[in-house]
């Protein structure tokens, strides 16, 4: 099952970033140097010939920053390891998108909830209509 994000460079949370940062035991140097990258984050809005008004941004991570990818996949690293709670699953993580591999309908079933739970935690949500399902196998003609 591919499964994709909803908004997910929009919905990180500073906080819950650094509170994982901090459990990766990045150095405190470059934990002070993130806090006050994030802190100073301000941005507007071009619209044809018009801007906006100066904004802060407390939330996300900047698409197109060299730094968002990387900010991006430890927040949402721990997905990766839900496998560990499904036997014989598999979880795959690449920028936006989730790979969930299971044998059986039931467990990748079990293993979409825990994804699920844990996206919920983040603040994050799946875009059900941008994720499909791929069923391979003798029965693979069975709707599922």
């Amino acid at each position: 099952m591919q499964l994709t994000y909803r908004k997910p460079f929009d919905k990180v949370n500073h906080y819950a970033l650094f509170i994982k940062l901090m459990k990766l035991r990045i150095p405190v140097k470059v934990l002070l140097l993130l806090e006050k990258l994030f802190s100073i984050c301000y941005s507007r809005i071009k619209w044809n010939s018009s801007w906006s008004e100066v904004f802060k941004i407390d939330f996300r991570v900047r698409q197109g920053s060299v730094l968002s990818p990387l900010m991006f996949a430890l927040y949402v690293d721990d997905l990766g390891k839900l496998c560990d709670l499904c036997r014989g699953c598999c979880v795959i993580l690449y920028a936006d998108d989730i790979l969930l591999i299971a044998p059986t309908v039931t467990q990748l079933e079990n293993l979409l909830h825990i994804c699920e739970r844990e996206l919920q935690w983040l603040d994050m949500a799946i875009n059900f209509k941008k994720s499909c399902c791929l069923h391979i196998g003798p029965r693979c003609d069975e709707v599922c």
